[in-house]
Parts: structure tokens; sequence; C-alpha cells
């Protein structure tokens, strides 16, 4: 019953336009509608929403979302890190024990976006 459905995360922003731009310059997303309020971003399959936040403070923020990459996560690792992604200090490329390869970044909200490839 649930298996055709799809997942889009609801973020919180602090600056719609600000969170745009690094989606679009060091994440390769595009923009697919901005509202005064409210931001589609997408990437592929991936699709983000982001609404406006003002209050929000950025090290009080436990927003985050996992993205399945299907293969070539190390290049899109070498690609984020030149790109100027802002990487997690904790979130360096490394296989885990269950069995996936994964890094972290941060948005300039805090919000930790974690990468993983099953391996």
């Amino acid at each position: 019953m649930l298996a055709n459905l799809q997942v889009i995360p609801r973020l919180p922003a602090i600056n719609l336009e600000e969170t745009q731009s690094y989606f679009e310059n060091a994440l390769g997303f595009t923009l697919i509608s901005r509202y005064p309020e409210y931001l589609i971003m997408k990437s592929g399959t991936t699709e983000l929403h982001f609404f406006e936040f003002k209050e929000l403070d950025p090290l009080n923020n436990y927003s985050m979302i996992y993205i399945r990459v299907a293969e070539g996560i190390e290049q899109l690792y070498q690609d984020l890190e030149r790109s100027g992604a802002m990487m997690h200090p904790n979130g360096k490329l490394e296989v885990k024990l269950w069995g996936v390869k994964e890094f972290a970044i941060l948005d300039p909200n805090h919000t930790l976006l974690t990468f993983g490839q099953l391996i």
C-alpha cells in the first residue's frame, strides 16, 4: 500500500535566498518553485522543500535527511568538497558497520545531509 509514496522533506531555512544559492551552487540542485516564504529545489529524483524560519538557531537545528546514492559516492564526495559544500567535521567519507559508505555535509541552516551508498 505504501510502495507508491515519495518522501519529500520540508526543512527550515533562515534565509531562503542563501539556502537556494547554496543548493544551486554547491550541490547542483535546480529551482522548481519559489514563493515569499517557501522554496522547492530538486536534483534527479530528490526533491527538497524549505520553509522560512527566521528565528531558527542554526546551532540548535536538529533537522537531518539521508540521501541514498546509487553509485559514484567517491566522486560525489570529491565534487562536493571542490564546490564549497560545508563538510560536517565528523562526516568524512567512510565505510560504516552497517555496510554503507557515507559522508555528511551541512547546509547554511546546519541541516545535516548524509549521503550513503550500499556496498
